[in-house]
């Protein structure tokens, strides 16, 4: 229905997202959360006056979404309709050409002895190092049975493998026991038709591992997200808006392609994301701006420095919302509470700010946003509010 009612225009919406914003009382730090600790006065600020705050059901009641999953649903697709395997987002977000038939797949490195994941980041090696190991296995694994082996380091520990010949599938479990202390797993088939594609991902980690034996830290290979490009309506045909992306991390550049927004530069800062911001700023209507940081605390279960980073936003969104946007959006794509230290169902915090005169004139955190106007909507909604307050949706029926 959205698109029968679309109005084009130069109206401006930007999605500010804080990723694994959302959190839960933490009984460490008086039962707040590292939104109500931080001092955001900014934020705050914008919030009492021109704000109205709820909260976000990503996907459905209790259903711990991906990332995937939760920016899906950030930008109005129903994310049950559309699957994005996390192997496709990250290849394409590293710049990674895919053809029709190729499987791609994150692959992260990891530390295990014994049969035993100790650490499925090692250590959250640094990229420098990802970028020697993965250039080592490059250089002895290029092809197996056929089916050539394509492999690009990105930040940290994480990297990319594509697979690339005839005959492949993406319907494979994952290689990743997905918490640490847990046994090491192979990617196993989830039908007859992924078996080859099985056996060359076992034969690719049992070549890989004999590489990097030598390596103390990063001695094992974890695959997830296994995945072929998927066909999704593009951003700029549903909305009627020029979509630009503004992302450090790889995946939500990936995800972004996908969508056929624009995604520009290739920053590593805050400052030099909001720098790209103000460039751009005339020639789109939608922007999207990612920060993973959020994320990566609440994982680590470090409830200081996610309050760092959104302390560190908080200083950038004058200048952000000094742009003139019609609407501005700040929330997260999911919850990762830091006493979890991993996504979770929680409902997200969502803060609209909006030149329309309406305002909760209520600071923006958890608690405020349990009582404020927008009430608990499911994620693929939030877009519809921020069309609606900037002007860009006409009445529906006579």
């Amino acid at each position: 229905m959205i698109e029968s009612v679309i109005l084009k225009n130069e109206k401006k919406i930007i999605f500010l997202v804080l990723d694994g914003l959302g959190d839960i009382p933490d009984r460490r730090f008086s039962g707040k959360t590292p939104l109500q600790a931080a001092k955001k006065p900014n934020i705050d600020q914008l919030s009492r006056e021109y704000g109205i705050i709820g909260r976000m059901i990503p996907v459905e009641i209790g259903i711990t979404p991906g990332s995937g999953p939760g920016h899906l649903s950030l930008f109005g697709y129903d994310a049950s309709s559309y699957e994005i395997g996390r192997g496709v987002l990250e290849a394409l977000g590293l710049d990674m050409e895919l053809e029709d038939g190729d499987v791609a797949v994150r692959a992260n490195f990891c530390t295990k002895k014994d049969g035993i994941v100790l650490d499925r980041r090692a250590g959250r090696l640094r990229s420098e190092e990802t970028e020697r190991i993965c250039a080592m296995i490059s250089e002895r694994i290029r092809e197996i049975d056929g089916v050539r082996i394509i492999i690009k380091p990105g930040k940290s520990h994480r990297f990319v493998v594509v697979f690339r010949g005839e005959g492949l599938s993406d319907k494979l479990t994952d290689g990743d026991p997905h918490k640490d202390g847990l046994p090491y797993v192979y990617p196993e088939p989830k039908d007859e038709g992924a078996l080859f594609t099985a056996k060359i991902a076992k034969e690719f980690l049992f070549k890989a591992h004999e590489v990097i034996s030598s390596e103390t830290v990063a001695n094992g290979i974890l695959l997830r997200g296994f995945s072929m490009k998927p066909k999704i309506p593009p951003f700029q045909e549903r909305y009627g808006m020029g979509a630009c992306a503004i992302a450090t991390f790889p995946m939500y550049r990936g995800i972004s392609k996908i969508l056929g927004m624009d995604v520009v530069g290739n920053p590593e800062t805050y400052e030099q994301m909001v720098e790209l911001l103000k460039l751009n700023f005339n020639k789109y209507q939608f922007f999207f701006l990612h920060v993973k940081e959020t994320d990566i605390a609440g994982e680590d279960g470090d409830f200081e420095a996610k309050k760092e980073v959104i302390e560190r936003v908080d200083k950038l969104v004058p200048e952000i919302w000094g742009l003139g946007p019609d609407v501005l959006v700040i929330t997260g794509d999911h919850s990762t509470p830091c006493a979890l230290r991993g996504h979770s169902w929680h409902p997200v915090p969502v803060l609209i700010v909006n030149r329309l005169g309406e305002t909760d004139s209520l600071p923006f955190d958890e608690r405020n946003c349990i009582v404020g106007s927008i009430g608990t909507i499911y994620g693929r909604n939030l877009i519809n509010l921020a069309l609606a307050l900037s002007a860009k949706l006409d009445k529906y029926g006579a």
